[in-house]
C-alpha cells in the first residue's frame, strides 16, 4: 500500500510565544552600578559614560568639534583622558554617572524617540521628567507613531552593544494592517522583500491573534522603518506597531506611557546578552 505523503506543518516563529527572559519573577531592585572615575579613557567612552549618548554616536560628537577638552576642541575619539582634565561637551562640563541608570519604558504612540525636538513635540525624555535625576538617552528608536519597549539608559557601553548588529538582539512586533494579509503576501515577506536600501529579511513572520490583519514579526535588523516599508512596498498600511519584547525584556507591568527601573538581575541579563 502506498504511503500518502505527510503534510508539511505550517511554520511558527517563536514570537507566538517569545522566550522566557533569563530571570526570575521576583527580584529585588537594581543597586547602585559604579562607573569608573574617568581618567585612562578614551574619549568618546568617557563622553558615553557621561550619559550623553552610546559611544558610537560619542565618537561622531568628538569628530564633529563638540567636544573640548581644557578648552581646546579634541577631534580624536582616541584621545586618553588624564586625571585632571576638564571636558565639555557643547560647552557644558561632563562627568561619569556615579550611577547608571536603566529606564524600560513602554512608549505610547505620537511621542518621538529622541532627547529633544525641534517641532516642540512631545518626547520620551518629558514622559520620565523630573522622576529620574541625571542624563539618560534611548537606546535605538522608534518612529512616533510605534508603541511598545523602549530601553533607556546612560550606560554607553550596554547601549553599543545592544545596538551592534553582532549581537542580533531578538525585537517581537505585533503589527495591525488596514486589510487582510494575502499568503502570497506572506511567502513573499518570508523570502526577504527587496527594498531600496537592499534585501529586508525577517527572522520569522506569521498570522497571530487568529486573523489575517494581524501579523507578529520577529527581526534584529535595526534598519529604520523596516517594517512599515516592508507593507508598504506591498500594498498596506501599518495601522498600528507595537514591540512586545526587546532582549528578554518584555511589557509585562507596565503600562503604556508608563515606566519602571530595571531589576538587578535584568542588568546582568542585558550585560551578558548574547
Amino acid at each position: 500500500m502506498e504511503k500518502r505523503p505527510q503534510k508539511k506543518k505550517p511554520y511558527r516563529p517563536k514570537f507566538k510565544a517569545p522566550p522566557k527572559p533569563g530571570f526570575p519573577k521576583k527580584v529585588k531592585s537594581s543597586s547602585p552600578v559604579t562607573a569608573d572615575a574617568g581618567a585612562g579613557m578614551r574619549l568618546n567612552k568617557y563622553v558615553a559614560h557621561c550619559g550623553v549618548c552610546a559611544r558610537r554616536q560619542a565618537a561622531d560628537f568628538v569628530k564633529q568639534g563638540l567636544v573640548t577638552v581644557n578648552g581646546a576642541v579634541e577631534n580624536s575619539p582616541g584621545y586618553v583622558v588624564q586625571p585632571n582634565d576638564k571636558i565639555q561637551y557643547k560647552g557644558k562640563d561632563i562627568r561619569p554617572e556615579e550611577q547608571l541608570v536603566y529606564i524600560l519604558m513602554n512608549k505610547p504612540k505620537n511621542v518621538i524617540t529622541t532627547a529633544s525636538d525641534e517641532k516642540s513635540r512631545k518626547t520620551v525624555l518629558e514622559i520620565i521628567g523630573d522622576k529620574v535625576t541625571g542624563r539618560i538617552f534611548p537606546v535605538g528608536r522608534l518612529d512616533r507613531m510605534t508603541t511598545g519597549l523602549l530601553l533607556l539608559t546612560n550606560d554607553g557601553d550596554l547601549a553599543q552593544k545592544l545596538a551592534h548588529p553582532s549581537h542580533k538582539v531578538q525585537k517581537f512586533y505585533q503589527v495591525l494592517l488596514d486589510k487582510p494579509l494575502a499568503r502570497t503576501d506572506l511567502d513573499k515577506i518570508r523570502a526577504g522583500i527587496e527594498l531600496e536600501d537592499g534585501k529586508a529579511e525577517l527572522d520569522g513572520v506569521d498570522y497571530v491573534g487568529g486573523t489575517k490583519i494581524e501579523v507578529g514579526v520577529e527581526l534584529h535588523l535595526g534598519k529604520n522603518r523596516i517594517i512599515r516599508r516592508i507593507f508598504e512596498h506591498l500594498g498596506y498600511k501599518v495601522e498600528r506597531l507595537d514591540r512586545t519584547y526587546y532582549a528578554g525584556l518584555t511589557k509585562k507591568d507596565i503600562g503604556r506611557g508608563h515606566f519602571r527601573h530595571l531589576t538587578e538581575t535584568e542588568v546582568i541579563m542585558l550585560k551578558h546578552f548574547k
